[in-house]
């Protein structure tokens, strides 16, 4: 057992779910993980905040049509940046509806359009399905804004949370070699997945009995079949010097903590403007956990506060 630091919400939230999950995740066939998955959001995560746009549309993929929802607090607005989402799961679970109350609250506290990628999962799609859906998408959104969603784009913001974080750094990267458009002008990790060899320190530590087990890591990248190294799949072997200014959050008490640490801090080795932030005492998956665990959404605000700021000075 670990000897840090726990909120008390946290401690009653895990204590409860121990208490009702009868069969872990990890031990699930991957279609009844996602369906468990999003039943969960109703159990822990808040309501989703009123917007004046939620839209679902289409968009073409490499592997057929992607579903993307757009949200946005306007019903009109200048040009301007627009943030593109890309959901955790492990790249096995996960989609538009178990973290639509996230994406509503970001749009809104943000004042910024947001678009979230529905891309294919593992293991029916493996790697790189995932973040070579995602850059289709982005792409696609930056050349069709205007018809698609009646917005004009100067920028782009990517985020995500765990293999969402992970996609959301890998978009930008091939974004940066590739350029679209417009550009990437800031990215949003959130207890991203960077290095899938990370086997020491916050991965024993919280391997177990912290929401994201060590199980369930061995479980996603099972499926996933990801190449160890590929920047592609492990982010963190990428061009750091190349990333734009980076928001980036990790949860004390998350098995991925460490590697998300090393992250920020090659980044800011390398001259990137980086706005670190930790959610100490807080866990995996803390963006869809705000009814479950009150204090959660104070770290949303410091996120979408950070972006702000960020996103003033550029």
């Amino acid at each position: 057992m670990t000897d840090a630091y726990i909120r008390p919400d946290v401690q009653a939230l895990l204590g409860m779910l121990e208490a009702a999950v009868e069969v872990p995740m990890d031990q699930m066939e991957p279609p009844a993980a996602r369906e468990a998955y999003v039943a969960m959001r109703f159990l822990v995560d808040a309501e989703p905040t009123e917007l004046a746009v939620i839209k679902d549309l289409t968009c073409p993929g490499p592997g057929g049509e992607l579903k993307l929802r757009y949200y946005d607090s306007r019903e009109k607005r200048e040009k301007g940046p627009a943030i593109l989402f890309f959901h955790g799961g492990g790249f096995v679970i996960g989609d538009l509806e178990s973290h639509h109350p996230y994406c509503t609250e970001m749009a809104a506290q943000t004042d910024l359009p947001l678009i979230a990628v529905d891309y294919r999962l593992a293991p029916e799609a493996p790697f790189p399905a995932a973040p070579d859906d995602c850059e289709a998408a982005t792409r696609w959104v930056v050349d069709h804004a205007q018809e698609a969603l009646g917005i004009e784009i100067d920028g782009i913001i990517t985020c995500g949370d765990s293999a969402g974080g992970n996609l959301a750094i890998v978009v930008a990267q091939h974004l940066q070699k590739k350029p679209a458009s417009v550009p990437v002008i800031a990215q949003v990790p959130l207890y991203p997945v960077v290095d899938s060899t990370a086997s020491e320190g916050s991965m024993q530590e919280f391997g177990e009995g912290f929401l994201l087990t060590k199980a369930s890591m061995d479980y996603f990248h099972g499926h996933y079949q990801s190449v160890e190294g590929d920047p592609k799949a492990d982010p963190i072997h990428g061009d750091l010097a190349s990333s734009p200014p980076t928001v980036l959050m990790t949860a004390g008490l998350d098995p991925l903590r460490d590697q998300g640490r090393d992250y920020a801090a090659r980044l800011i080795q390398a001259g990137v403007p980086v706005t670190f932030l930790e959610a100490k005492g807080n866990i995996h998956g803390l963006i869809c956990l705000r009814k479950g665990i009150p204090s959660a959404q104070k770290d949303v605000d410091n996120i979408c506060n950070a972006l702000k700021t960020m996103l003033a000075s550029l």
